[in-house]
């Protein structure tokens, strides 16, 4: 049940108001004031609390259930088959004689409001090289790095001092800043190999390179062909691995 802001009555106050009159005998009057509803307002629940019982007092649509002037089926499929020779809203509305508005609100309803929905997808366009390993894409991406101690000041609003940490060549970096995630993915097998490094240097993206050959070569896959954005530390980089 979802009740609007200003709603009296809870499922629960509902269900209260309608015990108090069928099973304590209290008036409808009385039941009403102390619900703070109109009397109009009580006896429509504790009729539908008779009728129906618990079910009775779950909400309803209120959408009419026949609306005589609906516009019919066979000018639907009219409207249709018009738009499906690319005729705006407006075309149709004259051809037919109906009120654009009209025409506009069937062509929503029946999913045609946009000419675009005409047209038939395009089928996805998939590449893949044959063979694993012939070629080898890679890519650098950059994040930011959060402290231990969580966001910086622009968002806690207190200045920390930023810590720092030695690296595994024994350097004391700030623990704050970026890092550097390597990615490369076989064009065939989809198969993908990450490291998150220091920096994107042409000496760091070496060591990647290597990496990515010995774990490709672990799963039986000869690297041939290394494609990558132009990111200059992987040109300089390939050229010294090759």
């Amino acid at each position: 049940m979802k009740l609007h802001a200003n709603a009296a009555l809870s499922l629960k106050g509902r269900r209260q108001l309608c015990r108090r009159v069928v099973g304590e005998g209290w008036a409808a009057s009385e039941a009403a004031e102390a619900a703070e509803v109109s009397v109009r307002c009580a006896r429509k629940w504790v009729g539908r609390y008779r009728a129906e019982g618990e079910l009775g007092l779950l909400d309803r649509s209120s959408a009419p259930r026949f609306i005589p002037h609906r516009t019919s089926e066979s000018r639907t499929e009219a409207i249709a088959a018009l738009r499906r020779v690319r005729m705006t809203g407006s075309e149709i509305a004259e051809v037919l004689g109906m009120a654009c508005s009209t025409v506009s609100g069937i062509l929503n309803r029946i999913g045609l409001g946009k000419l675009s929905r005409l047209e038939a997808p395009e089928p996805p366009n998939h590449y893949e090289r044959r063979h694993a390993g012939e070629l080898l894409h890679i890519d650098v991406k950059k994040l930011g790095r959060i402290g231990p101690k969580g966001a910086g000041h622009r968002v806690t609003g207190r200045r920390i001092q930023t810590p720092r940490k030695a690296d595994a060549g024994g350097v004391r970096r700030l623990q704050v800043g970026w890092e550097y995630v390597h990615v490369c993915v076989d064009d065939h097998t989809r198969l993908a190999h990450a490291q998150v490094l220091a920096d994107e240097k042409a000496s760091t993206a070496i060591v990647f390179l290597r990496s990515a050959v010995a774990f490709y070569a672990a799963h039986g896959i000869t690297v041939h062909t290394v494609m990558t954005d132009g990111c200059r530390s992987y040109v300089n980089g390939l050229s010294v691995f090759a």
